[in-house]
């Protein structure tokens, strides 16, 4: 996008132009998900691009502290910058030798804006003649500031550690006066169940905004940081569950379009959504353990995320649906969706609104940034299973751990460990796996033993080390409303397999023009999608077989339609399923079959551009799934 596209390209933050709102956040949000990106691959390119954008901005850095392209008060907000900041901090962390001048950036930042902060809230509460912000997302999003005020406090304070304080604590007290303070809307009884429009609620529409939402978990334990307050993680747990209950998809990220509604599977969820969600659950894992949440982060971005965004990661949607058949310019006004014109779920560089172009790029980074963590106990911990390594030193302890896997299409990860000294280590089991996983200690094997945290407890001595965790499971069926159900394997949920036609088509952009051909390149296509094989079916879950291909060898890419190893096969009937605003209808509660019983392909959701995986239940005759 550097390259070529012009919210990043020709960004106001580095002598560009242009910008898709007076936000300004469409290159902070580039930075803060490609610093990790290009740090975690190594890759000199990226880090490259992520090195000279910032070396403009603070290159440009107002003579009073001030970070972007606005020069005047009124024009200037704070949100943009907080993410900014977080791109900063990551920075720094991976580059030592950039420390001291982005430190130093971002004190004289920090001055300013406590400044602005103490003139009763400016730039962070629009008012009278001033044009940054008039809906009050930055005001929503206080609590982003935090994450790197809370790292600069912390390793480099440099005599500011009062300033950098109450600049935290302002920001809050802000989003309170604001009517934006997610811990009087995290309550039950004051979260919202189902809501439609038009809303009669107590609380500003901007809270049930589903990328607000996800952002807003993360809103309590940012204040926890500093107040040591356990209620705010007891919030913070309630906040989860609430959501869990009624708006998190099957995909495990947040049912709005752009705003939350219910759960009905003809509803839409934001890709920016399922990125921010993804780094909600990491987060939020960190802080409370539970188990669950690392299986939630796992769920969002096996599932959420890749579902998506088109094979090649070239084109995405900018909602998905639990219940997509095909993926097009849609005939009729979405009058499912609150916020989401017609192009909605269509695969471009900017079917809808450009956030999700910018911003979905944080989400894998920061998974696998948050893969490992640090334990009570002096140790190290795998909790989010993908491949990676990390070399530490605990407490002069150099330790390097490797993880290898084909998970989440694999069940086995394999370590290579080294160490100066003995420590502990510990491997998250997910709560789906079976009590026969076993766990292999220098070639003595086990049954996995995990903590009520799902930790598996090894100790290591110094020198090197090899383990391997084997996990089991079976299908899981999870029911739904309406005699209706999806199936799961391990973190994947499963989809029908629909054959498919792909055509390119002419790019379009977010305000319906065609995308102006300085902001495309070679691979900027916009894809139409259409089923050429059966997807209106019924399923019998009590039917079920897996069917697991050799996984030593992924394909490339893996989320594209039949690449991934391990597929299911489920009994199956062709059923009358009506259209509604030119989509599949909510999933009829009494089906009429009008086929024969068979044994239908069911493959992960992620790799399913078009899917079908919130179906109806029957009952059906024994079905041969060997076909």
């Amino acid at each position: 996008m550097y390259d070529f596209y012009r919210f990043v390209h020709d960004s106001m933050w580095i002598g560009g132009e242009t910008e898709y709102s007076v936000l300004h956040e469409s290159s902070p949000y580039w930075f803060n998900g490609l610093v990790p990106l290009a740090f975690g691959l190594d890759d000199s390119r990226l880090q490259g691009q992520v090195k000279d954008y910032m070396d403009y901005v603070l290159g440009h850095q107002q003579d009073d502290g001030w970070l972007g392209p606005e020069t005047t008060p009124e024009s200037r907000g704070l949100w943009a910058r907080c993410y900014f900041l977080l791109g900063l901090m990551q920075y720094a962390q991976a580059d030592p030798s950039q420390t001291d001048r982005i430190v130093g950036s971002m004190h004289k930042y920090v001055q300013l804006a406590h400044s602005m902060l103490q003139d009763n809230f400016t730039g962070l509460i629009q008012k009278e003649g001033q044009d940054f912000d008039g809906s009050g997302f930055g005001a929503m999003r206080a609590h982003e500031m935090h994450i790197p005020l809370q790292w600069l406090y912390e390793e480099h304070p440099r005599n500011n550690s009062q300033i950098i304080w109450e600049t935290m604590e302002l920001m809050i007290e802000g989003s309170a006066q604001a009517s934006s303070d997610w811990r009087k809307f995290w309550v039950k009884g004051v979260y919202p169940e189902v809501t439609y429009t038009p809303r009669e609620e107590p609380y500003a529409d901007l809270f049930n905004h589903g990328v607000n939402m996800a952002e807003g978990l993360r809103y309590p334990l940012a204040i926890y940081r500093m107040s040591h307050d356990e209620a705010l993680r007891t919030q913070t747990r309630t906040a989860v569950d609430l959501l869990a209950q009624y708006h998190k998809s099957l995909a495990g990220t947040i049912i709005g379009d752009e705003f939350v509604t219910d759960l009905n599977p003809i509803r839409g969820a934001e890709l920016c959504t399922a990125a921010e969600m993804t780094f909600s659950m990491a987060y939020i894992y960190q802080y409370l353990g539970d188990n669950d949440l690392a299986d939630w982060a796992e769920l969002v971005a096996f599932n959420a995320v890749p579902g998506s965004i088109f094979p090649d990661w070239w084109s995405h949607q900018y909602v998905q649906q639990e219940n997509q058949p095909w993926s097009r310019n849609l005939s009729e006004s979405p009058g499912m969706w609150v916020n989401v014109g017609s192009q909605g779920n269509v695969f471009g560089l900017e079917p809808n609104y450009p956030c999700c172009t910018v911003n979905h790029p944080q989400a894998y980074p920061k998974f696998l940034a948050n893969s490992f963590t640090l334990t009570e106990d002096g140790g190290i911990a795998h909790v989010l299973l993908i491949p990676g390594s990390v070399t530490t030193s605990l407490g002069g302890n150099k330790v390097t751990i490797q993880a290898d896997t084909n998970y989440p299409f694999g069940m086995n990860v394999k370590y290579s460990i080294s160490s100066d000294s003995d420590f502990t280590f510990y491997v998250r089991i997910p709560g789906w796996a079976d009590k026969s996983s076993t766990v292999n200690v220098g070639g003595k094997s086990s049954p996995v033993a995990p903590s009520d945290k799902g930790l598996q407890k090894i100790e290591l001595g110094k020198g090197t080390s090899s383990v391997s965790i084997q996990l089991e499971t079976e299908p899981r069926v999870v029911t739904r409303a309406n005699n209706t159900a999806a199936v799961y394997y391990g973190p994947l949920l499963y989809s029908l397999y629909i054959d498919s036609e792909v055509s390119d088509v002419t790019p379009v952009s977010f305000d319906g023009d065609v995308m102006p051909l300085s902001s495309t390149t070679p691979h900027t296509h916009d894809h139409a999608i259409e089923p050429k094989s059966v997807w209106n079916v019924a399923i019998d879950p009590s039917q079920i077989r897996v069917v697991q291909a050799d996984a030593a060898a992924l394909a490339d890419p893996i989320w594209d339609l039949g690449a991934p190893p391990v597929e299911l096969r489920v009994a199956a009937v062709e059923i009358d399923w009506p259209l509604e605003y030119d989509t599949a209808a909510n999933p009829p509660p009494e089906p009429e079959v009008t086929g024969k019983p068979f044994s239908a392909r069911l493959v992960p959701f992620g790799s399913a551009k078009i899917h079908m995986a919130h179906l109806p239940v029957v009952e059906l005759a024994k079905v041969d799934l060997t076909t």
